[in-house]
């Protein structure tokens, strides 16, 4: 029997997928260009950036903003001061975080309990509310609690925003792993708690990848409730930095943006470092590993 031929494509079906791909397109160039443009301006000298005609590439690289933000002092604090101030806020939020969404998560999908749906549905309700309106409601809680100024309240801060989005994306994934697989590892005579590292982690991997890469966004990148909660320079975190270099009399730019590529950095050396892992093994790989 001679192969079966492929059916011609509609002209209508080539021209919805040729403006799909435009449209893709456009939104890339839309959102790459000011990135492009923020790296770009981080190598101009003075002169080319408030230029009366604006250029996409520096004529005339220099290093010049790179070596005020990283050598000199913002407020009388260094840049890796400020670094390292966001480094522990963030990781710490990634990590506790995580755990507590995947405990929660396991627990919603794995149990049945009493204002079970009453509990989702306030995750839902939570994210809802926007942050600007809870800033005085939480000043006041950690006032009370002797946290303002301190960067153990910012981290639980954080970590109660990050919370609600990775117990909805780790229910997903913990619901998906089949109950079978817990079965048979316990047949084998596996604990639950070696039942859950062996068998359920491995396959909701690539879920807390996603929902770690939020919360690292998350906290490295928040301002507003940083600003309001510390008060001393030296446990400010990089985007308080940024806004002293934000004056009246006018703004520089060339260290504002070399301090945001250096600040964009991070981000996406995290990004990198775990994204293999939102593809993880899949059903198949954790089944052999029980």
């Amino acid at each position: 029997m001679s192969p079966r031929r492929r059916p011609a494509r509609r002209p209508g079906a080539r021209l919805r997928r040729a403006v799909l791909n435009a449209l893709g397109l456009g939104v890339f160039v839309v959102a790459v260009f000011p990135v492009c443009w923020m790296v770009s301006t981080a190598f101009k000298p003075n002169d080319e950036i408030f230029a009366t005609t604006p250029h996409p590439l520096p004529a005339h690289p220099t290093l010049r903003h790179f070596d005020t933000v990283l050598t000199g002092k913002v407020a009388g604090v260094p840049f890796w001061h400020y670094f390292a101030n966001s480094a522990i806020v963030a990781t710490a939020t990634v990590a506790v975080s995580g755990l507590l969404a995947l405990l929660a998560a396991t627990a919603v999908a794995r149990f049945r309990f009493r204002f079970r749906t009453g509990f989702l549905v306030m995750l839902l309700v939570v994210q809802m509310v926007p942050a600007e309106a809870l800033v005085i409601p939480l000043f006041t809680d950690l006032a009370r609690l002797d946290l303002l100024n301190d960067l153990a309240g910012l981290i639980a801060v954080y970590v109660a925003f990050a919370l609600p989005f990775g117990v909805w994306m780790l229910r997903g994934f913990v619901a998906a792993v089949p109950r079978e697989l817990e079965e048979a590892a316990a047949l084998d005579g596996a604990g639950p708690l070696r039942t859950f590292f062996r068998v359920v982690l491995p396959l909701v991997a690539p879920g807390l990848i996603a929902t770690s890469i939020f919360s690292f966004i998350t906290a490295w990148n928040e301002f507003l409730f940083a600003f309001t909660f510390l008060k001393d320079q030296d446990k400010a975190t990089l985007p308080i930095m940024l806004q002293f270099f934000f004056g009246r009399s006018g703004n520089d730019w060339g260290p504002i943006m070399a301090a945001s590529t250096l600040f964009t950095v991070p981000v996406i050396g995290f990004f990198l470092l775990v994204h293999r892992r939102l593809a993880g093994p899949g059903l198949t790989a954790g089944a052999v590993r029980a």
